[in-house]
């Protein structure tokens, strides 16, 4: 584990601990509730491991809160400056993730990644709360129903809802750079609040 996931790790694992105890939750319940193994979410706990945006949605959902309530420290500066190359990367098959902010406007919440996609890779979800905004920047991205994904080139946008099945993949051999946008309107089933911070 490179030490950006190590840092990730360990804010998941703090963060993951928090909540559950918050929520007076036991390191079964949210086993249960995630599919997650309870040995992994032990480990997870610890700070050790290398979470996968599967692991990390899988446990949004279970806890019903946004992904960034596991993956960041919330903190409400006049300005903020993001630096790309201080940034977590969160992993799976085939996106990379990096949270650049954390918006909630009137209730909902906003996060906004940097996403990366590999060639020859798919990644599937199976669908959560909210909505994505997707904006492709670099390559050819297919994006959506698995049957039958949208085609979106350098300046293509498009929003789905989160909730149903969905692929990610390149159209090719050249990674794709994109912007996501996961947008949690007040009622789509996740705590805006989130953790008291």
């Amino acid at each position: 584990m490179n030490g950006a996931q190590g840092q990730a790790g360990r804010m998941l694992g703090a963060n993951l601990r928090a909540l559950r105890t918050e929520r007076g939750l036991s390191l079964s319940e949210v086993s249960r509730r995630s599919g997650v193994a309870k040995s992994a979410l032990s480990q997870l706990e610890a700070g050790h491991g290398n979470p996968t945006i599967q692991t990390v949605f899988s446990l949004s959902n279970a806890l019903r809160v946004p992904v960034s309530d596991l993956l960041v420290e919330r903190t409400e500066p006049d300005v903020l400056l993001v630096r790309g190359a201080g940034l977590d990367v969160l992993s799976s098959e085939a996106v990379d993730l990096r949270l650049l902010r954390r918006v909630e406007p009137r209730g909902g919440v906003l996060e906004v990644y940097d996403q990366r996609v590999r060639p020859g890779e798919r990644q599937h979800s199976d669908g959560h709360p909210g909505l994505e905004h997707v904006v492709v920047t670099e390559g050819v991205l297919r994006v959506g129903p698995p049957g039958d994904p949208y085609e979106l080139g350098p300046g293509d946008y498009v929003c789905l809802p989160g909730s149903r099945p969905h692929i990610y993949e390149t159209a090719g051999e050249v990674p794709v750079v994109s912007v996501l946008l996961l947008e949690y309107p007040d009622g789509a089933g996740i705590d805006p609040a989130g953790p008291p911070h």
